[in-house]
């Protein structure tokens, strides 16, 4: 019996059910025991606490509180009217503002739950009541909101920077473009559904003064990314110091400027963002544990022979690794696969020629569009709840923008410059 046999017994116990945090322990950790590997048990489990202890992970918990005070301060209602403001008088306009707005939320939180949770909950009413069936506004919000975590800042991205050793300041940079063309494409398709379903128009067109005012109330919240990205490349702060400039600026807006947040709402809001990036970091946690198991399992080494075998074209491996990271993506949240996949995919495609900031985004992009994929899309189940469909509906409305955010992978797979671009501009790599 081989140590590697853990992996299917993973798969076995996600597939029956069972959660993610204690499937990665016990999968590695049963077989260590059939094998009569006790010595090597206590590392496995030590090795969460060591995944969880570190410098560059704060920025998590940091982003999301961020966010969530962002979000509890009505500051998401001001992205929102000035999006309106520039679309909402054009047909569809609704479902174009929920994804501008995704785009400009992407900016504040880095989540994708974040956004579905917090922008579902406005414009799947307002859309409904402005005449689109709610299954329609339930996947439009789901499938934007996995432009949060390409869009710095990223939770995922600071996950795989501290797994591989990369430059998170050079993964933000070359995560902009790709999360501007994902809006982009995103809107395309729904301009063509629009013409073809004649969508309602949800406004007149503004005047510029009015736009000129939604624009004031929104500028303060989209100087975040700003200020955030600025600092870092700049020298000012590192990604975990800007995290926690994110926040202060966050408190200083919402509590003293706009003055939509009061410090009673404090302590609920502490609570919810420390529970949400608590899940996070267990599940960071136990990862590191799964990894140190697939280091001794040689698993990493049988893969990286194994898909070298497959071809002696780059191109080739990389779309068969765009499959591979799509079906993923289905079954398990983008974090723990960036730390599963990461160190065995990554120095297979780094050796082969691939900029390994430019892999990074295929990864990142990949498993984040997952969260909107059924069957276990988590973004999908969010969306449901927040909507009241059901996951199955939801998952036949969300399709037609899956299928243009596959094909936006695929480009940013093989344009390697969609990705490299920002980050040569502003001098992060050569």
């Amino acid at each position: 019996m081989s140590l590697s046999l853990f992996l299917p017994l993973f798969l076995i116990l996600i597939l029956i059910g069972m959660p993610i945090f204690f499937a990665m322990l016990a999968a590695p950790g049963g077989m260590l025991l059939l094998l009569n590997m006790d010595r090597d048990l206590p590392l496995l489990f030590r090795n969460i606490y060591n995944g969880i202890d570190s410098f560059p992970l704060m920025a998590i918990p940091f982003f999301m509180l961020a966010g969530e005070l962002m979000n509890r301060g009505g500051i998401t209602l001001s992205l929102v009217n000035f999006s309106q403001s520039l679309l909402g008088h054009i047909r569809g306009g609704l479902a174009h503002v929920n994804i501008m707005t995704s785009m400009l939320f992407a900016g504040l939180s880095g989540s994708a739950v974040a956004d579905t949770s917090a922008l579902g909950s406005m414009l799947i009413p307002a859309m409904e009541k402005n005449g689109y069936k709610r299954k329609f506004a339930a996947a439009i919000t789901a499938a934007s909101s996995v432009i949060g975590p390409i869009i710095p800042p990223s939770g995922i991205m600071i996950i795989y920077a501290y797994t591989m050793e990369v430059s998170v300041a050079s993964l933000f940079a070359a995560g902009i473009l790709p999360g501007v063309l994902v809006g982009l494409s995103l809107m395309a398709v729904t301009s063509l559904m629009a013409k073809r379903y004649d969508f309602p128009i949800a406004s007149k067109k503004a005047t510029w003064g009015e736009r000129g005012q939604a624009a004031k109330s929104a500028v303060l919240p989209m100087l975040t990314p700003v200020i955030i990205l600025g600092g870092i490349l700049g020298g000012v702060f590192t990604p975990t110091e800007a995290s926690a400039v994110a926040v202060a600026y966050a408190l200083i807006l919402s509590l003293f400027v706009t003055r939509t947040l009061t410090f009673k709402e404090l302590p609920a809001i502490f609570n919810k963002a420390a529970m949400a990036s608590a899940v996070v970091l267990l599940l960071v946690g136990a990862a590191i544990a799964f990894k140190t198991v697939v280091s001794l399992s040689y698993v990493a080494t049988d893969l990286a022979e194994w898909v070298l075998s497959l071809s002696t074209s780059v191109l080739i491996l990389l779309f068969l690794i765009n499959l591979l990271l799509f079906v993923v993506g289905m079954f398990l949240d983008a974090g723990p696969a960036i730390i599963i996949l990461g160190p065995i995919l990554g120095p297979v495609f780094v050796q082969m020629g691939i900029d390994p900031i430019h892999f990074a985004i295929i990864m990142s992009v990949n498993l984040t569009v997952g969260l909107a994929t059924p069957p276990m899309g988590l973004v999908l189940f969010v969306a449901s709840s927040v909507s009241g469909e059901k996951v199955e509906t939801i998952s036949r409305a969300i399709l037609p923008f899956l299928a243009v955010e596959i094909l936006v992978i695929f480009l940013i797979t093989f344009i390697p410059e969609i990705s490299l671009t920002v980050p040569r501009i502003l001098g992060l790599m050569n």
